[in-house]
């Protein structure tokens, strides 16, 4: 439901370590949706604290995925590393408010009392939660750990998976700061969005664990805690966790794929989530309807059938400038050397090719007879439909396309359909030669819809290097 209320703020938070994964993308689109349908902001947080697996091209390709998706955020993104001084300067509050403690206990010490705990079926406890260095101590290395309250429940009132608790003893003191003075994700995490003002966490539900930690963490700051919503995962069409076994799993895959983006976007909203019987939709229409109460609980299924059908919609609806570019772009991508009026021939030919295509990429190979070269060469398997009766039914056919002036698709159908009267036969003994004449090789839609998309002059001429060929 749309509001005019303009607090609402989400964040979508990567972590750079590889390309934009779809799982990703579709939390990326929730808290897109979420925003907009409610005149909020959408922002984006970069989560590269951990530098080792953080790159610059891991933050390019998270970029890019978003930028095909045309997910754009409202402010310029924050980079989580960056604002390690403030994250330091909330730790120091914690320690100064008893909220959190430092733990001189060395690594190997920490492993042997995390074993033990492990083997009396208890939870690990720093012995430095209730005791102060002294001496000595004082100078050595440590971590500071928030000081969980004991005993005790945290209860998060989840937007979708409902109400959710831990016990506080089941949780352990996690670590706020690390012995290199470097500040943990679930610590970052809190102070990030408070100080973006992010008003709701939309993520995947393998950070509900999270939630309790950084619940603890907002009431020891006294700052209010965002509403938590945690969508499950998407796994393979099997029922098992998406692997690369299921196929495509990064977005800049399906871009190579030849699905539109807008197809995308339908299809990620759509996946997970559910507005009444409602398949195909638009972003307006995504953006008005889209609300939390309508994610599932179980696991969405990635249908690649689905994702085709819906980009079929997307492809019938596109433009045929705009679909005709992106289609050139892919013929100069696989070797095509580009013509004076290949443009204008492939945005003629749309509207009689776009409907048979699911994918771009099929219709990269739907439209390449379009852009054969004159004189055309007929492929050497084609040649014997041209041969002895139906060459001269060819050259019929020239002449008497020649006299015609209308080059409608409606009026050559009509033509066609005299032609093969006038001949006594059915149109399928004339229909795989002319269509071999016109292309070269056969494939592509119906006569009528060939000679259109391939216009007048273009038809006539290729019809004359086909009986050329035959002599």
């Amino acid at each position: 439901m749309t509001s005019s209320s303009p607090t609402v703020v989400t964040r979508f938070a990567p972590s750079p370590t590889g390309s934009l994964h779809i799982g990703g993308a579709r939390t990326a689109l929730f808290n897109y949706l979420y925003a907009k349908g409610r005149n909020g902001k959408f922002l984006i947080r970069v989560e590269d604290t951990d530098r080792e697996r953080s790159t610059d091209e891991a933050v390019k390709a998270i970029f890019d995925g978003l930028s095909w998706l045309e997910l754009f955020a409202d402010e310029e993104p924050v980079f989580q590393f960056s604002r390690a001084d403030r994250h330091r300067e909330v730790v120091q509050t914690l320690l100064d408010s008893g909220h959190a403690y430092r733990d001189y206990t060395t690594a190997e010490e920490t492993g042997r009392l995390r074993d033990e705990a492990k083997a009396e079926r208890r939870s690990f406890e720093s012995p430095w939660r209730d005791r102060v260095a002294a001496g000595l101590e004082a100078e050595q290395p440590f971590v500071v750990r928030f000081r969980r309250p004991l005993p005790g429940r945290v209860e998060v009132q989840d937007e979708v998976q409902g109400a959710v608790s831990w016990d506080n003893g089941d949780l352990d003191d996690l670590v706020l700061l690390r012995s290199d003075g470097a500040p943990t994700y679930n610590l970052a995490v809190v102070v990030d969005d408070h100080d973006m003002g992010v008003t709701h966490v939309i993520r995947g539900d393998d950070h509900l664990n999270n939630a309790a930690r950084q619940s603890l963490i907002y009431d020891a700051l006294g700052w209010p805690r965002p509403s938590f919503a945690h969508i499950p995962l998407i796994h393979g069409p099997d029922g098992a966790k998406l692997s690369k076994r299921h196929g495509a799993q990064a977005v800049h895959e399906y871009a190579e794929m030849g699905y539109l983006p807008e197809a995308m976007r339908n299809y990620l909203a759509r996946l997970g989530w559910a507005h009444g019987d409602d398949e195909l939709f638009s972003d307006e229409q995504a953006q008005e309807w889209f609300d939390l109460s309508g994610v599932g609980k179980a696991p969405a299924r990635l249908d690649f059938d689905k994702l085709a059908h819906v980009n079929a919609h997307w492809m019938r609806l596109a433009a045929d400038d705009g679909l005709a570019k992106q289609v050139l772009d892919l013929h100069l991508a696989r070797g095509h050397v580009l013509g004076e009026d290949d443009e204008v021939r492939l945005t003629r030919a749309m509207p009689f090719l776009k409907d048979r295509a699911k994918t771009l990429n099929e219709l990269v190979d739907q439209t390449a007879f379009v852009l054969r070269r004159r004189p055309l060469v007929i492929f050497e398997k084609a040649l014997p439909l041209l041969a002895g009766e139906s060459g001269e039914r060819i050259g019929r056919l020239r002449d008497r396309l020649k006299l015609f002036a209308s080059w409608d698709v409606f009026a050559l159908e009509a033509e066609l359909k005299a032609f093969a009267e006038e001949e006594a036969v059915g149109f399928g003994k004339i229909g795989p030669a002319v269509r071999a004449a016109l292309t070269g090789d056969g494939i592509s839609p119906d006569i009528a819809k060939t000679l259109a998309a391939l216009g007048r002059e273009e038809s006539l001429g290729r019809l004359d290097d086909a009986l050329q060929q035959t002599k």
